[in-house]
């Protein structure tokens, strides 16, 4: 059962109602924006909801069941709000979200909460978003638990891996940039895919503080290249600076030879593959 003051209540329940949808977003870096289907500005609880943004809701369904929330959020992308490039370099990736309603006639009357969740899955399309938004119950349809597998299931340089990536970790500038995706540093020496895998991160530029992983790296003299992943949100300049640490293709050559942690390793490089389940099966006999 929602929680609302008498007032707001009593508001709802006459004939006539001034009620105003309110969107508030809290991204991981601390920022809050809030929005509103009120035709004028509204400032509750020291955050102010802009009006005219073109940010709607699809229909919210409550009930009693776990069921996984249905919803979506919609709205237009613009230079002062939301923006495109800062979707696309993950601002509000896993964003909170609070949706509620209030009297925009009287704002004491308090708030009548409708969902809170995080933002999940966003699509963009012609200067338009819509994100997922994710509930409480969606946690509780995730698989919890491993699988064997041959591959090491550990991020290199967390808790279980132990690696310490700073030992593993340089630092360059670009010195041809040839896109968003791909660019040149003169300076790298090191051998052929020996960053395949592992993380970028500018510390300086339009992508200043932003990463991405290394989808290919090929050493020649004076002209080496870095191919990455997927292509930056903002153009990538020369002169930018980053680091740039090692990957791990999660192979146990890789894990002894690179970084001499086999200790650590966590996949089963000697469970037997399908390859092996379906040879013993042709060899047995039906009789």
């Amino acid at each position: 059962m929602k929680q609302i003051t008498p007032a707001l209540e009593a508001h709802i329940a006459g004939e006539v109602t001034m009620l105003a949808s309110c969107w508030k977003l809290t991204r991981r870096d601390g920022a809050i924006l809030g929005f509103t289907d009120h035709d004028q500005d509204i400032t509750f609880e020291s955050v102010m909801y802009k009006a005219a943004t073109g940010f709607t809701p699809s229909a919210i369904a409550n009930s009693a069941t776990l069921s996984v929330d249905n919803l979506d959020v919609e709205g237009m992308l613009t230079d002062g709000s939301i923006t495109e490039s800062d979707i696309l370099a993950g601002k509000y990736d896993f964003a909170a979200i609070e949706i509620f309603q209030v009297n925009y006639n009287d704002l004491s009357q308090n708030s009548l909460k409708l969902r809170r969740g995080w933002l999940g899955e966003i699509s963009l399309y012609k200067h338009q978003f819509v994100a997922e938004v994710r509930g409480l119950t969606q946690r509780l349809s995730q698989t919890i638990g491993e699988l064997y597998s041959p591959s090491c299931r550990a991020t290199l340089g967390d808790s279980r891996c132990t690696v310490n990536l700073a030992a593993h970790t340089v630092t360059g500038s670009v010195t041809t940039a040839i896109s968003n995706q791909e660019f040149k540093d003169s300076a790298r020496s090191e051998a052929t895919g020996i960053f395949n895998f592992g993380k970028i991160t500018f510390t300086n530029g339009a992508n200043n503080g932003l990463s991405m992983e290394v989808k290919e790296y090929n050493y020649k003299a004076g002209d080496s290249r870095i191919i990455l992943v997927l292509p930056m949100p903002y153009p990538i300049a020369l002169g930018d600076t980053y680091s740039l640490s090692k990957g791990c293709d999660k192979t146990t050559a890789t894990c002894f030879s690179r970084y001499s942690n086999i200790a650590n390793f966590r996949g089963e490089p000697s469970v037997p593959g399908f390859d092996r389940i379906l040879e013993t099966a042709g060899t047995r006999s039906i009789w």
